[in-house]
């Protein structure tokens, strides 16, 4: 037996046994988030100038989260993988969780593609494509051109071991750590006192973790109001039957697809759904997914997920499992298509699904992901022309709320049904939680 694997307490968990007490409702994280939000809402649409101003309270607290991802994710990834009897298993996990990946993700894509086709949002505009201004998009396509597959693969290769944590690339952490892991457990009993600093440490991150969620509602409340502030309700209006099937669509999406693979797994999607509604209005306050990346790990675990499934799926999934993003990318194509009145054959749309499979790979840690993805997609399809995109990049930052939402449930659901294959999910435990919980 490897002398690693004999750590039982779940990161972040107290080893001492505390009786639970209700907490009053004003004091659950979501209720603060939500307050936060609607003020949000209040205050940009009726202070505008004020509420732009308030850009450094979301953008402060999505700097702290982003902060202790990297150490957060080390040491999940070690001790999950420093605890494995058989190494084998890590490549195991690893292209199950591929596998998985790439299944969902195409679905996603084509749904996304149909549900342009069946809600035709772009249909009536008429817009001549000589008549848009491509400056407001130069920047991303500049972003965009640097994103070919070889480049991407190399750039998960940090020039140091220390580099991945300074530009807190999840991938690059990710690679790291995966050796580290591999190497102390091939160490054997001489690794273990590694192996419990590292698993100090990791209380110490979630800890830290814990901490600032307690500032979740100001970072909503901040981002929000920046929002609304700068942009205006009013202005949604002109593209809300894009904003408003977009959601459809991931809803659906969500409900349907990623319903019927929890129901195959043995769970309901809508109680793993009211499980995690803390981090997901966190997520609706910030439209930042990476912002609840370590408590999305902490609570996987609680669900009855093995250490070491959360430790590689959770983090993979944050680049490779997309689906949201993957929604918004066929169907923001098809919709900038139909405005300008062009026609896209099935060979153009099945070319489509196949380079956004590849370019929704390539933009992991850019800022503006999604839009970067959108504008290298548009690059290699030159029947609809790039500076479509000043089309929806008003609107853009309200899309991202739902495919940052859709892209959590996504990952959650992604690590439930790996720990599943690999009879590494306590049933009983996930049973507890999600009917037990809170």
């Amino acid at each position: 037996m490897n002398p690693l694997s004999q750590a039982t307490t779940p990161v972040g968990a107290s080893t001492q046994t505390t009786v639970k007490t209700k907490q009053p409702f004003y004091r659950a994280m979501y209720v603060q988030v939500l307050v936060g939000i609607l003020l949000g809402v209040v205050v940009g649409h009726f202070w505008p100038d004020f509420a732009a101003d308030l850009k450094p309270l979301g953008d402060a607290f999505i700097k702290l989260i982003k902060m202790i991802i990297g150490p957060v994710v080390f040491c999940t990834v070690v001790i999950g993988i420093a605890g494995m009897q058989d190494l084998k298993k890590v490549g195991r996990v690893g292209g199950k969780a591929l596998l998985y990946f790439e299944v969902i993700s195409t679905l996603s894509l084509i749904i996304g593609l149909i549900g342009g086709h069946l809600f035709n949002p772009g249909g009536g505009f008429n817009i001549d494509p000589s008549t848009l201004d491509a400056s407001a998009v130069t920047g991303f396509a500049e972003k965009a051109k640097h994103l070919h597959m070889v480049d991407f693969l190399m750039s998960i290769i940090p020039t140091t071991f220390f580099q991945a944590f300074a530009e807190g690339n999840v991938l690059c952490i990710l690679l790291v750590s995966v050796f580290f892991g591999c190497a102390l457990s091939a160490m054997g009993e001489k690794g273990k006192p590694v192996y419990d600093m590292i698993e100090g440490l990791s209380s110490v991150f979630f800890r830290i973790v814990h901490i600032i969620a307690k500032l979740s509602a100001i970072g909503a409340f901040g981002a929000i109001a920046f929002t609304v502030g700068t942009y205006g309700a009013a202005s949604l209006l002109p593209l809300f039957k894009l904003i408003g099937s977009f959601y459809l669509l991931c809803v659906l999406f969500i409900v349907v697809v990623l319903g019927g693979v929890a129901r195959l797994s043995g769970f309901s999607i809508l109680r793993f759904i009211a499980y995690i509604k803390d981090e997901l209005l966190v997520v609706l306050g910030t439209s930042s997914s990476e912002v609840v990346l370590p408590q999305i790990m902490e609570k996987m675990e609680r669900l009855g997920c093995s250490k070491s499934v959360v430790g590689l799926v959770v983090p993979t999934g944050y680049s490779f499992n997309l689906d949201g993003t993957n929604i918004y990318l066929t169907m923001a194509v098809l919709f900038i298509a139909q405005a300008l009145n062009i026609d896209l054959s099935l060979s153009q749309q099945l070319t489509l699904v196949i380079v956004a499979m590849l370019t929704s790979k390539g933009a992991s840690g850019v800022s503006g992901a999604a839009f970067v993805m959108l504008t290298s997609t548009l690059m290699v399809i030159p029947v609809v022309p790039v500076a479509g995109m000043v089309l929806i990049l008003g609107i853009h930052r309200f899309m991202g709320t739902g495919l940052a939402m859709t892209n959590l449930v996504g990952n959650g659901v992604a690590t439930l049904v790996v720990s599943s294959w690999e009879k590494e999910l306590d049933r009983d435990k996930l049973a507890q939680e999600l009917h037990h919980k809170h």
